[in-house]
């Protein structure tokens, strides 16, 4: 049936091949292997002798006799897929391979392994080249090359040469594996590492003398058999875990896992959990248990004992240990530390450190009084411990506020309105103590949880007050000096003291008034002008004082508004007062004059304005309203190039009215190509003429 286990059979009588005689067994899986029944036998010959040959199992639970027996040294009932048997001598070393299958898988193995092709309808065929998978122990020591496996031929062409070709041989890693072209052994360069490559996948070609190919190819596996090389490690750290104070037992806190880059379908890989050190071993040197396969962390102990606030510390340190070969003393470890942190929860309620407080504080005065103290067991980072304080008595008129201390966790308790010493002397507060989280169900606040404070106001020398203040009077601007303004009216808030009152001026901006030391008569002492910059929009302010008799005296400060009434006391002034023409202009609306006034209304427009008299054989301009605020000054003729004055008079509305008599300064100025020449011409040309005329009338009036 195997033409090619046949040939392998006479190549093996004519040559002795050192190492296992079969590398790969089929065993099926029984319901339990039993304690010392072989398994099967294993030959495995150095072809000098076997001198001090050894065996070792990947499984710690087989061993393999001298004679080759591979026995269990319990009963077992699961191995897992396949066992690794690793031969060694003064003179070889090998390894076999035991693959643990069911009924049915087992002809489909032994087709792999042999190469047996077949497919529906079509014969099966022979292959000349007989090439089994070869496994090769990842790590072994040198010397190097070393043997590992053959491949055959039945071809018997005559100088037909092995070709080895593929990824190790020439293709990168390039020349891990060669073959020798005449006898077809394969050998290794170098150690393999199973986690960088763990198959190969060959081409075994059969050439003649020049290289042509006379059989294949046929695929050579090559498998990397692991070894135990790889410490589990944990990479996932830091591990912080967190459980709550009063938890059950078997609480998981968290979960540790460890990786191991060996193959996981062997011991090498199987991890267990153990923890090796606990700190602080208070109150139970066994606090947590791990689960040896899971890696879970759980906790053991009592919720009693699980009280956060009676630990030397609510942090715990874990020394977690991994070990591989399923947690036998030959497998490698690894370890990585575990904190564990006992979260507080709020079974301790906040409580006064003593059931009465006293204060002391002067009336008038406001800020902090006093700090109230309390105490609570829980963590200060959270809300179990923070305070939340309440007045829950006392306060009808919200004269006092708590707050928390972030830092301290105390009550500040505050003065927020001003106390009086003449309404009461004392006041008793309840004030209350909560936190911010709630309570556990079984705890409740209790009487720790109040507390008084007596709280005393001391008796201050207060300055008067005056009544009322801001004091506002309205009067008429211009009154006669001496005239009585206002008078004030200031109490002394001690009433109990019986003191004096006197009173003076604080501010007086323009000097206007004085006050009586004794009655707070105000009175004036110079003309109150509303038109004075110290008047802002009608209204001149002052400030008075009442000094009480106290030792040291005390001062209040009243403030006075006098509304001043307007009286027409400013004539209107006019702009603008000079104006320019050309002397050939042909408009003669030579200007448009404005007036203001700094009464108010009535006293102020509308304006009337009007010429003077003008004298002379001629009138030379006239003047015309536009509105009640502005006129028009018009030039009836050309005139010279020369200074005029022309008399205008401006007239307010008040009563009586206010005229103000001014001139417009008029100049005549030459102009030629677009350029006014203003500069000094003969004396005032109207100024002249009219002092002639002047003269001429008294001469006259002489001589009748």
């Amino acid at each position: 049936l195997f033409p090619q286990v046949l040939l392998l059979a006479c190549a093996e009588d004519l040559e002795c091949i050192p190492g296992f005689q079969q590398k790969v067994f089929h065993i099926e899986q029984p319901s339990e292997f039993t304690e010392d029944q072989p398994v099967l036998n294993l030959v495995f010959d150095d072809c000098k002798g076997n001198n001090k040959l050894n065996f070792e199992v990947s499984n710690p639970d087989f061993k393999v006799e001298h004679d080759g027996s591979l026995v269990a040294l319990k009963n077992i009932s699961e191995a897992g897929r396949a066992l690794f048997v690793h031969a060694r001598s003064e003179h070889a070393e090998d390894m076999a391979e035991i693959l643990i299958v069911g009924a049915n898988e087992k002809h489909g193995a032994l087709k792999e392994i042999f190469k047996i092709e077949s497919n529906s309808g079509i014969p099966r065929q022979k292959r000349a080249i007989l090439a089994t998978p070869i496994l090769i122990p990842e790590n072994q020591r040198p010397p190097f090359p070393r043997y590992v496996g053959k491949v055959i031929s039945s071809g018997g062409t005559e100088g037909a040469k092995f070709r080895l070709s593929g990824k190790g041989v020439d293709q990168d890693p390039k020349g891990i594996f060669r073959i020798n072209e005449i006898s077809g052994d394969v050998s290794v360069t170098r150690a393999l590492d199973r986690e960088a490559i763990a198959n190969y996948e060959l081409e075994v070609e059969v050439t003649d003398l020049s290289g042509k190919v006379i059989d294949g190819p046929v695929r050579l596996d090559i498998s990397v058999i692991d070894q135990n090389d790889n410490r589990p490690m944990f990479k996932e750290g830091p591990y912080v875990g967190h459980v709550m104070e009063g938890s059950p037992t078997g609480t998981t806190v968290m979960r540790m896992t460890a990786f191991d880059a060996d193959d996981a379908s062997t011991d090498n890989a199987l991890l267990r959990y153990n923890i090796l050190k606990q700190t602080p071993t208070k109150p139970s040197p066994n606090m947590f248990y791990i689960d040896p396969e899971k890696g879970d962390i759980v906790t053991v102990v009592s919720p009693v004992l699980l009280d956060r606030e009676t630990m030397e510390t609510p942090k715990y340190e874990l020394v977690i240990e991994a070990k591989d070969m399923g947690g036998h003393d030959v497998g490698l470890t690894g370890t990585a530390t575990a904190t564990i942190l006992i979260d507080d929860k709020n079974d301790h309620p906040p409580e006064f450190t003593k059931k009465e407080f006293q204060a002391t504080v002067k009336e008038g005065v406001t800020g902090v009084i006093v700090n109230l103290t309390v105490g609570d067991r829980d963590d200060p980072a959270t809300g179990a411990w923070r305070a939340v304080y309440t007045i829950i008595n006392g306060n009808p008129g919200q004269s006092f506020e708590i707050h928390t201390n972030p830092q301290t966790n105390e009550g500040m308790l505050s003065v927020v309105k001003p106390l009086d010493y003449e309404i009461s002397a004392f006041h008793t507060l309840l004030i209350k103590v909560e936190n911010e989280d709630p309570l556990i169900p079984d705890i409740a606040y209790g009487p720790s949880s109040t507390a008084t404070v007596q709280i005393t106001v001391e008796d201050v020398n207060e300055g008067p007050v005056f009544h009322p203040n801001p004091m506002t009077v309205t009067k008429q601007e211009n009154i006669p000096i001496g005239s009585v303004v206002f008078t004030v009216n200031a109490t002394d808030p001690d009433t109990l003291q019986h003191q004096t009152i006197r009173y003076s001026v604080y501010k007086d901006p323009a000097g206007w008034l004085e006050i009586n030391p004794t009655n707070g008569t105000i009175g004036t002492t110079a003309i109150l002008d509303r038109e004075s910059p110290y008047v802002q929009n009608n209204v001149y302010t002052a400030l008075f004082l009442a000094i009480d008799s106290g030792n040291p005296p005390a001062t209040g400060t009243g403030t006075l508004h006098i509304t001043l009434e307007d009286v027409n006391d400013n004539v209107p002034s006019l702009y603008p007062t000079l104006a320019k023409v050309c002397d050939d202009a042909k408009d003669l609306r030579v200007v448009v004059l404005g007036a203001s006034d700094k009464d108010l209304h009535p006293n102020t427009d509308p304006f009337k304005f009007e010429l003077n008299k003008q004298s002379g054989p001629e009138k030379l301009w006239r003047i015309t309203k536009i509105n009640n605020t502005h006129a028009q000054v018009v030039l009836l003729q050309n005139l010279k190039k020369a200074n005029y004055n022309i008399p205008i008079s401006v007239t307010d509305s008040g009563k009586p009215p206010l005229t103000n008599n001014t001139e417009l300064k008029l100049q005549v100025c030459s102009c030629k190509k677009s350029r006014m020449d203003c500069s000094a011409t003969d004396a005032l040309h109207i100024s002249m003429t009219l002092i002639l005329l002047s003269l001429f009338s008294l001469f006259c009036k002489s001589f009748p």
